[in-house]
């Protein structure tokens, strides 16, 4: 799996986030993957991101988040292959940190987030990679155009929330495309055409 080289604590700043630690208390979650029950999950909004980053002009690599995504993961975990996942991506939702950007990118230029308010990713097939990831094939589509998207997704861990006494689990996948091919192409070459991805996702049941 490509290590992402996002810093976490830009992360969190971008996102807004912010850390709050029990003193004392165990993380609920474990890197057991025998926690993990199959069944139709729920895509848990607050901690679930899709981050992105470009290169700006040869200078900098700049990033954004899209925060409270919506969709389901079916898990199959007799035959892991048979597992589908859905989800739909508000494309208002994007911070970067930076308003006038933020309202720059909802333009017709870039997403057209009046006449194209969400993206989509339905995937057509889950291929096993080892005891933990997986490589995710599917559709992706963003302002009203499709196209076929490869994520490398690796699980990141399971188990009952104490807050709601929800099972969870969750997974970080990364990947890449191109946003010229979604109608996005303004400022290329000047401004990176590849979109790296990171998508940090938390079901639920």
């Amino acid at each position: 799996m490509r290590k992402y080289l996002i810093p976490a604590a830009a992360l969190i700043a971008v996102a807004g986030g912010t850390v709050v630690i029990a003193q004392g208390a165990a993380a609920p979650g474990t890197k057991d993957v025998a926690k993990v029950t199959g069944g139709t999950y729920q895509v848990e909004p607050t901690h679930t991101q899709i981050v992105f980053a470009y290169d700006h002009m040869g200078f900098t690599n700049n990033m954004g988040v899209i925060a409270q995504p919506t969709g389901t993961l079916t898990l199959d975990k007799a035959n892991p292959a048979a597992s589908k996942v859905s989800i739909d991506v508000p494309v208002a939702n994007l911070k970067t940190g930076i308003p006038a950007l933020d309202e720059h990118l909802m333009k017709p230029e870039f997403f057209d987030s009046a006449k194209f308010a969400t993206a989509k990713f339905v995937s057509t097939s889950v291929k096993p990679d080892g005891a933990t990831g997986a490589d995710i094939s599917g559709n992706l589509t963003i302002k009203g155009i499709t196209k076929p998207v490869t994520l490398d997704a690796e699980f990141y861990g399971a188990g009952a929330n104490p807050m709601n006494k929800k099972e969870n689990v969750g997974f970080v996948a990364t990947g890449k495309i191109k946003r010229s091919d979604f109608g996005m192409g303004y400022g290329v070459p000047m401004v990176g055409d590849d979109i790296e991805l990171k998508i940090i996702v938390a079901f639920q049941k």
